[in-house]
């Protein structure tokens, strides 16, 4: 799409994105955790995690290389 105006980065993840993909795997591999506490604890207490992974996730993201989607031209001599 021609003419948008916005530019496309590969690598770009926001903290709210990764928290969000932090939460939802914590809360699936802590499910058995989940009938020892309270249903109001336990969101608070992968709310708070999920922050935490979040910050150090989009760090990482943001220091790997960006991927270009052009391919390289050699030229032959």
């Amino acid at each position: 799409m021609a003419g948008t105006g916005k530019k496309q980065i590969e690598n770009k993840v926001t903290k709210k994105q990764a928290r969000k993909v932090v939460y939802d795997k914590l809360a699936g591999a802590l499910a058995e955790f989940k009938g020892t506490v309270s249903e109001k604890k336990f969101r608070n207490k992968l709310k708070k995690a999920s922050k935490l992974f979040a910050v150090d996730i989009a760090k990482a993201a943001k220091k790997l290389p960006k991927v270009s989607s052009a391919p390289e031209v050699v030229t032959a001599q």
